[in-house]
């Protein structure tokens, strides 16, 4: 069975598969403090609810954004898993598609990992694909899968917390979305500058990219406020949360050894 390690700025996300059925998946806060040691405490014993045990795992594919937990995710997979861990971004790692950028080493794993299942899940349109997390990314995917570029704005908690923090009177919220667009009290009108807000900011960048890229393109929203954000524009044609554990699973599957 396989190990997918997803591991974000906020979460790491861990999933075993077996062939292409997902049997588990968990995730855990990201903090570069944890060691190898607690993760594997931890993922045991949730694998174990699962009917899973360690000696389950025979392979591991890790795509990671910081760098402070490579050494721990790394360590986790070789010296409880018994497998030395593919990592999305070294030499050697095939992604089966072109980056068209100056120095393709910039682009951050987990959005070269999701251009990887954009594509293979779309392989017949251009696509931009908006990924709901600590920072929110909108990546363009060509119909040859070529990735071609992309825009990073600040995630809408990121948004919500520097309200807060920068604004003394205002108190901390969750993002949900308003019945209304104009709030009656101060936690409303916050809630919906939040999410109307940037709600409005998805169509303008969205418009602003096909535009610019000169035709028509699919509109691919996932992370972890996909959801809440899917259904609440037109500009968004669908909804897949998965990408990314979908993309390990596929570079994987193209780089084992026979």
């Amino acid at each position: 069975m396989l190990l997918a390690i997803d591991s974000g700025n906020t979460n790491a996300v861990f999933a075993v598969f077996d062939g292409t059925a997902r049997r588990g998946e968990w995730r855990a806060s990201t903090d570069p403090a944890r060691t190898a040691d607690e993760y594997a405490v931890w993922l045991t014993q949730l694998m174990s609810l699962d009917g899973l045990a360690r000696k389950d795992v025979d392979a591991a594919i890790v795509s990671n954004v910081v760098p402070a937990t490579a050494h721990a995710l790394s360590v986790l997979c070789r010296r409880y898993f018994g497998c030395r861990p593919m990592i999305v971004g070294e030499d050697g790692v095939a992604l089966g598609i072109e980056v068209r950028l100056p120095n393709p080493a910039e682009v951050g794993a987990d959005r070269l990992v999701n251009a990887v299942a954009a594509h293979a899940r779309y392989p017949r349109c251009d696509k931009i694909i908006v990924d709901f997390g600590t920072a929110t990314t909108f990546d363009v995917v060509d119909k040859s899968g070529a990735y071609a570029g992309g825009v990073i704005a600040p995630g809408p908690n990121l948004s919500l917390e520097a309200l807060y923090m920068a604004a003394a009177k205002l108190p901390g919220i969750s993002i949900r979305r308003p019945s209304h667009v104009i709030g009656t009290a101060t936690v409303p009108a916050m809630q919906s500058g939040v999410y109307w807000g940037y709600v409005g900011l998805i169509e303008g960048l969205v418009q602003r990219m096909k535009a610019e890229f000169g035709g028509p393109m699919t509109v691919i929203a996932t992370g972890g406020l996909s959801a809440l954000f899917g259904d609440a524009t037109k500009i968004i044609d669908t909804v897949d949360p998965d990408l990314t554990m979908l993309g390990l699973l596929d570079i994987h599957r193209r780089n084992r050894k026979p």
